[in-house]
């Protein structure tokens, strides 16, 4: 079996790495170098058509791609500690929540990185002003979090889920890209100052 991911900064990678942390698996990462494009080579290509990071590859070829569906796999092969819920409540909360980091978090931070940040300039056609906005639509996120938060410690029942591993791995990203968490939210900084404490957010 075999895992192919990228170091940190990059978001997509460190969910799986925090997810297998919480788990207790230890399969190392192989690192794909995203600066030198080796995610886009026909080898690659081939493990995943969307040349994309992460991959996982199974002992018989057999390769998963999408952070959610390889902490499944993980999930089903080792549930426990379960960290996609454990009654049928539970688990509709986690795909909810993991639903909404994705479209309504880093869905904005997402367009901040491409349109709008240096580092992307030369990868595609920015459109400046787009990616600006984001910066707006990221903050009333991170407003609507702090609502949310109120009162939790973790976005979905009383531990850790994927979801709060999701939402983790887009916030320290958005703030390496130059988005951070706004001071005024205390809830959301309390949450991701406890998620930090964990010994799988340094994964």
């Amino acid at each position: 079996m075999i895992l192919y991911g990228a170091p940190m900064p990059a978001p997509n990678p460190f969910r799986v790495r925090m997810f297998l942390a919480e788990k207790g698996i230890d399969l190392p990462e192989t690192k794909v170098d995203m600066f030198k494009r080796e995610h886009k080579s026909p080898e690659y290509r081939a493990k995943n058509s969307m040349g994309q990071i992460p991959t996982l590859e199974l002992d018989d070829g057999t390769c998963i791609s999408e952070t959610v569906a390889i902490c499944r796999y993980f999930e089903e092969t080792n549930p426990s500690p379960p960290l996609f819920g454990t009654t049928p409540v539970e688990k509709a909360l986690v795909d909810q929540w993991v639903r909404r980091v994705e479209f309504a978090v880093m869905m904005p931070v997402g367009s901040f990185w491409r349109h709008a940040h240096p580092r992307t300039a030369a990868l595609l056609t920015q459109y400046k002003d787009f990616g600006e906005s984001n910066k707006e639509t990221y903050k009333g996120a991170q407003k609507y979090l702090n609502r949310e938060l109120e009162g939790r410690e973790f976005l979905v029942g009383d531990g850790l889920t994927m979801a709060d591993i999701c939402l983790l791995s887009t916030v320290d990203f958005a703030e390496w890209i130059g988005l951070p968490v706004e001071e005024e939210f205390t809830n959301l900084v309390a949450w991701r100052a406890r998620m930090k404490t964990r010994p799988s957010a340094s994964a």
